[in-house]
């Protein structure tokens, strides 16, 4: 809103300082600024309210050091993720930016299915919370949407660099093509690194590259469900999700500023993507509202932020990973998530193999998640939490080096 009044301001009434609004770095600083204030300011009162209200974590019995202290910590703090991420982007983004739209809607949707799985566990008792399918459902309804959207929407294009033999670089100021409907992604390590989806199915016919949305669809939809119950499963010590999700995102910060700006995209010889840049905003916010939360979250933690906010984070870094086509780099920049999904996978197959073939069923770990595991051999939880940051800071620097690495 504060975008389109500055915008009137400038040029009907020439008020000094009112173009600054149509800078992006200073629309995303001032947004992360809003985002961070309004959740530290307003955080507490969200704390105080749901105390209020009772709206505390049921702890299940683990058997884990220090669990029982935390019974009836106030949950559902994913409200102030969510309010403090939606609130700056609706004042300074430009609203009818198809990108910034499926942020807000991938922010409302997960948050909804998450308030409702957290309003389940605290009103109606029921420690499981929603049964998995419905979660699932919910997650492929939005990938559902936001694959339709991406692969159809007339804006959603992408410029790709001209080959040698290609009259369109205009003395080499201009290196890109024109904007085309492509579905193309990066493809790290790799020299010309743009991958395209059509390559899955028109090695079996040529006149099937019109049916690409049979495979690309799906796979947004895996990748929107994976990640985002990635993110739940991490969702277990004080600032664990919160944290990793803050290096993530600000990653990605930089995948999307690079790839929204024409002479970065250049340099790094990465495909060009118009109008992305406009999502900065939106990462800027989510990424402040991140920090904020962390003040409270932290060990010991005053609220948690249940699935309310776990579920939409996962879904969020999904979708701004699909938007700066950096989906592939998801195993590398999420590690943490994945390490968490692929030890639950791994214990609960491990036990149903040995009860299989013995009648008595092993445990590869001591508990999974994997942060339980090293719970259950006597770290405290502060240092676990720490120690997977650094991972995280260290997979996110190997995220960003991609770019120039080939």
């Amino acid at each position: 809103m504060l975008y389109y009044l500055f915008e009137i301001l400038e040029k009907e009434y020439q008020l000094p300082g009112a173009g600054l609004f149509q800078f992006l770095s200073f629309r995303a600083a001032l947004s992360m600024i809003l985002s961070l204030f309004f959740s530290l300011v307003f955080g507490q009162r969200i704390i105080n309210y749901l105390s209020k209200l009772q709206i505390g974590e049921s702890i299940r019995d683990l058997g884990l050091k220090g669990q029982k202290e935390k019974s009836g910590t106030p949950t559902m703090g994913g409200l102030i993720i969510i309010f403090s991420t939606v609130f700056p982007v609706i004042l300074l983004a430009k609203l009818e930016s198809i990108y910034i739209i499926l942020l807000l809607i991938t922010t409302i949707w997960m948050g909804i299915i998450g308030g409702i799985d957290d309003y389940v566990k605290v009103f109606l008792k029921n420690k499981k919370g929603l049964k998995g399918w419905f979660k699932i459902i919910g997650q492929i309804i939005l990938g559902l949407f936001i694959g339709a959207t991406l692969y159809f929407h007339p804006d959603i294009t992408v410029r790709q660099k001209a080959q040698n033999n290609q009259i369109i670089r205009l003395e080499a100021k201009n290196p890109f093509g024109p904007a085309e409907k492509a579905f193309v992604t990066n493809m790290p390590l790799l020299k010309n690194n743009a991958f395209n989806y059509s390559d899955l199915i028109d090695w079996i016919d040529e006149s099937l590259i019109d049916y690409t949305w049979i495979i690309f669809i799906p796979i947004v939809i895996f990748i929107i469900t994976a990640v985002s119950n990635g993110a739940n499963l991490t969702d277990g010590l004080d600032g664990l999700t919160a944290g990793i999700s803050a290096i993530i995102v600000f990653a990605l910060g930089i995948f999307a500023w690079f790839s929204g700006n024409f002479v970065y995209s250049d340099y790094l010889n990465i495909i060009y993507i118009p109008e992305v840049g406009e999502i900065t905003i939106f990462i800027a916010a989510f990424l402040g509202a991140l920090v904020g939360f962390l003040w409270f979250n932290t060990f010991p933690a005053s609220i948690f932020m249940g699935d309310t906010g776990s579920l939409t984070i996962g879904g969020l870094i999904a979708v701004i990973a699909l938007i700066v086509r950096k989906e592939l780099l998801i195993p590398l920049l999420c590690g943490v998530f994945f390490i968490e999904t692929l030890s639950v996978i791994i214990q609960v197959g491990f036990f149903k193999y040995t009860k299989r073939k013995t009648g008595i069923g092993n445990r590869l770990f001591l508990m999974s998640p994997i942060h339980h595991h090293f719970q259950k051999k006597g770290f405290h939880e502060s240092k676990i939490v720490s120690r997977f940051w650094i991972i995280g800071i260290l997979l996110a620097i190997l995220s960003i080096v991609t770019l120039k690495i080939r």
